[in-house]
């Protein structure tokens, strides 16, 4: 669903889909973490607020803890998991960017989503014990791995994480709605308003710049989740530029005008 909040912003699937991740983790090929090491991983990392309950208590805490059986690091184009593969786990983004991919029986690659630090994402196994998808990583990228059957026996015992892990399907719902709704009813400059106010608004949950990021999806990337041509991409953003909402070097994008952008998106919500 797209909904508008408080501050005007549209927002597309509130999931708290990061500039730099190189910055958080300067030494990607560090070793694997013990036992010890792992146990403590959830209470020290700065992103426990993003993926996990705020109202655990220290006891729940540590048991919550033992969910992480590794992590996993993931080279920029190599693949997480892909469609097809035995569902085992659920993965954690702790540092790094994915996009999530279907292929058309003709061969085509759609994107179905980006995912960035704090998400969730393998969710589309649970039913099978499947991958429907592919999770491909833009950027050098290292996730939680939390094995579901443990999962689901620490959530009977940790209510709080049971219903904490609802509301993330919940919200994936939420997302699916809100991209079926950006393109089936959004014109073009207007699709892309919305995703870039969404990349801002997740950037600033995570405490960096909502105004000032890079992209680390290509154009072609963009069009494909959006539903868009490579050439319609890069003319909005000429566009854009030219009309002094944002400025784009490349990969990097600065938000000049965001309310700008707010008022492209509003002639759609306001219909």
């Amino acid at each position: 669903m797209v909904n508008q909040s408080e501050d005007g912003l549209l927002r597309i699937a509130e999931i708290p889909d990061h500039p730099n991740v190189s910055e958080l983790v300067p030494e990607i090929a560090s070793p694997p973490l013990n036992a010890s090491q792992l146990r403590a991983a959830c209470s020290s990392c700065n992103l426990r607020e993003l993926c996990l309950p705020l109202q655990l208590s220290p006891s729940e805490m540590s048991t919550v803890e033992k969910l992480v059986a590794a992590r996993r690091k993931v080279r920029r184009g190599d693949a997480l998991y892909r469609s097809g593969d035995e569902f085992d786990s659920l993965y954690a983004l702790r540092v790094g960017f994915l996009k999530s991919t279907v292929t058309s029986t003709d061969g085509r690659e759609q994107v179905t989503g980006f995912h960035m630090a704090g998400e969730l994402v393998g969710l589309d196994g649970i039913s099978t014990q499947k991958h429907h998808c592919d999770a491909v990583a833009l950027e050098d990228t290292e996730v939680c791995v939390i094995p579901y059957e443990r999962l689901e026996h620490i959530a009977s015992e940790v209510p709080v994480l049971q219903s904490h892990f609802h509301k993330v399907m919940s919200r994936e719902i939420v997302r699916e709605h809100g991209v079926m709704l950006l393109l089936g009813s959004m014109h073009a400059e207007e699709r892309l308003a919305a995703f870039l106010l969404n990349l801002s608004q997740r950037f600033d949950a995570r405490g960096y710049s909502r105004n000032e990021f890079v992209l680390r999806m290509t154009r072609a990337e963009i069009g494909s989740f959006l539903g868009l041509k490579l050439e319609t991409v890069s003319r909005a953003l000429s566009r854009f530029a030219h009309d002094g909402l944002i400025e784009v070097n490349q990969k990097h994008l600065r938000i000049v005008d965001s309310d700008g952008l707010r008022a492209i998106v509003s002639r759609q919500a306001s219909c």
